[in-house]
Formats: structure tokens, sequence, C-alpha cells
């Protein structure tokens, strides 16, 4: 027998099926959004308390919760960490089976729990009380346990959660994990956490790689290949031969970037007599340069250009670069394999 490839019409008990998850779903995001709006609606001068108290930490923040308030923690630490606020997870359990020594008297420490009354913070609360640890509590309840012993308590809003029986932590941990993100993005703002920041503690990963700047890859110094205009061609051959990058940048007397000779200049213009020629009758003018702040990923366009594609770009200062005509001294070369191999193309 041959199965048909055709595809199967949807039954009408699969189309039931359909139609009550879709229903389902919309309304736990309902049910979410609009805790997050009543969330949002009642933010007040506590939250920027809060935030006085992090951006003030020498240290880091502790942060901590058990259960899934436990694991919206461990999202909110890793959030502050990668944003500019140092900041790690720190198990109530374990807290008080050792984990206490993680604490210094440099630190903070935020505690989630929607009931603000989880017991197993309670050591850890106690702790950040007797050493004068600055304390933030996140709860759903006003008069608990969390937000009566926090410096600053943080009350999320009344809220329903998700669960059919209204038991399983959904809308709780979401307006949490929202509220989390909402003071990171604020710190943020405070430490004036800019792109480059960013960059340096996402190295790794795509993000990253979008912010590598030319800087962070151009070779400087002695590493240039460079002649004088007045140079003879056999100085910029072995200038050209033993930097490897298959050209050399020519300078005037006051050391500004006024040429280019590359591997094709030195085929195009080849004869007996080419090698007690100056370099600047074999140059082209007024090559091709990238700010060294520019993005590798701007240089990378650059040298892809379609009317005039190059494998190398010499670089020049930001401050150079904002001056108006004029050739400019060089402070770097680039190629292309090295935004290659920096994984930016």
């Amino acid at each position: 027998m041959t199965r048909s490839s055709a595809p199967k019409e949807a039954s009408p008990t699969l189309g039931a099926h359909a139609a009550a998850d879709l229903a389902h779903a919309r309304r736990v995001l309902g049910l979410e959004a609009e805790a997050i709006a009543a969330l949002c609606e009642g933010l007040d001068a506590r939250f920027s308390a809060a935030v006085d108290i992090l951006v003030g930490v020498s240290g880091r923040v502790v942060v901590s919760g058990m259960g899934k308030s436990g694991h919206i923690a461990r999202k909110i630490a890793a959030t502050f960490a990668s944003t500019g606020t140092p900041a790690q997870f720190v198990h109530p359990a374990e807290a008080s089976h050792g984990d206490m020594g993680a604490l210094t008297q440099n630190d903070a420490v935020m505690v989630l729990s929607n009931s603000g009354e989880t017991r197993e913070l309670v050591d850890l609360i106690a702790h950040s009380r007797r050493f004068a640890i600055p304390l933030l509590g996140i709860a759903g309840v006003a008069n608990s346990m969390v937000i009566d012993s926090a410096d600053v308590g943080l009350i999320l809003p009344p809220l329903r959660e998700a669960c059919p029986m209204g038991l399983a932590p959904t809308t709780s941990t979401t307006v949490m994990l929202a509220l989390g993100d909402a003071l990171a993005v604020a710190l943020m703002e405070r430490r004036g956490f800019s792109a480059d920041d960013y960059r340096l503690l996402h190295p790794g990963g795509q993000l990253g790689r979008v912010l590598i700047r030319v800087h962070d890859l151009m070779h400087s110094g002695a590493d240039m290949p460079l002649v004088r205009r007045e140079a003879s061609m056999r100085e910029a051959v072995i200038e050209m031969t033993s930097k490897r990058f298959g050209c050399a940048g020519v300078t005037d007397g006051e050391g500004r970037l006024i040429g280019i000779i590359t591997d094709g200049d030195l085929r195009r213009h080849m004869s007996d007599t080419i090698l007690a020629r100056c370099a600047g009758d074999l140059m082209t003018p007024n090559p091709l340069t990238v700010r060294a702040g520019a993005l590798a990923a701007e240089a990378v366009g650059v040298m892809n250009n379609r009317a005039r594609p190059v494998t190398c770009l010499f670089v020049i200062a930001d401050d150079d670069a904002d001056r108006a005509g004029g050739p400019c001294r060089p402070v770097g070369i680039l190629h292309m394999h090295d935004c290659l191999r920096a994984g930016v193309a």
C-alpha cells in the first residue's frame, strides 16, 4: 500500500481542541498582561528608593527565592550581571548551610516571595539584618515577613494566577520577572551603561560581535606598513613583504596618509625599472579609510563596496575624521581577515 503524501484534512475534533488551546492561551496572556499593567500603574517612590540602594552597592546584589520564585531570581541576577550590576543567585536553603559566606557588608540582598512568608528565606533575611546588609523585598502581600523586614519593599499588585486552579505560580512569576527587568534597565540608565560596556560583558555572543569596533581589531604602531612618498619602490616592496598586508600606505612629510600601494599596483606597473621609481609615482591617491571608533561591521561594508572593493583599510583617529578635508595620520590598519576571525561579516 502506498502512503499518500497529501496532507490530511483537520478533523472536527482536532479543530475543537485547537480552538480551546487558543482560548486558554489568550486567557493566560490576558491575565498576565493585565497584571503587568497593574504593576506599572502602582509603581511609586519605593521603586526609585530600590534603585538608590542598588546603584550604591560596591559589592554584588545577591538575589534569592525559593521554588518558581527562585528561578525568576536566577534570571534577574543574570540580567543584572549582564547589564553592569554585579549580581549572583544564592539558593536560600544552601545559604542556611554555608552559602551565607557569599554575602559581605558591601553587598545588597534581594529576596522574592509571592506569599512573603517563605520560611526558607528566614535565615538569609536574619543575616542581612544582623550585619546591616541592605535588603530589598519583592512580595505579593504587604503585611508579610519579606516586606516588613526589608529596607525597601516592592509589593506586587493583586493578581490571579493563570493556572485553572489558581495555584501554580504563573501570573505572579511573570510580574516578578517584569519588575526585575524594570530594575535592571533603570540601573543601566542611572549608570550610563553604554553599548561599549555591553559588548565588554558579551564578548562571545552575536551581540558582542555586532558591537566590536575597529580599534579592537586593528594593527597599530610598527605593525603598520608605511613608506614615505620619496621612498624607492624597493623599500616599498620590502615593507609590503615584511608586514604581510599586501599593501603599504604612503605618507607625506608630516606623516599624513596620502596614498596606498597594493599588490595590484605592482602588477599594473611592472617593468624593469619599477624598483627604481618612487612610492609616490605608483601610489593610488586618496585611499579608503575608516574611523578607529567605527563598528567593525561598518568597515566590512566599506571593504565590500562593489564600486571599489578592498581587503585592507587604514584607520584614522576619530577626531581627525571629524575634521573637514585633507589627509590624516594613520593610527592603524585593518584587514578583512581580522574581521572574519572576530566573527564580523
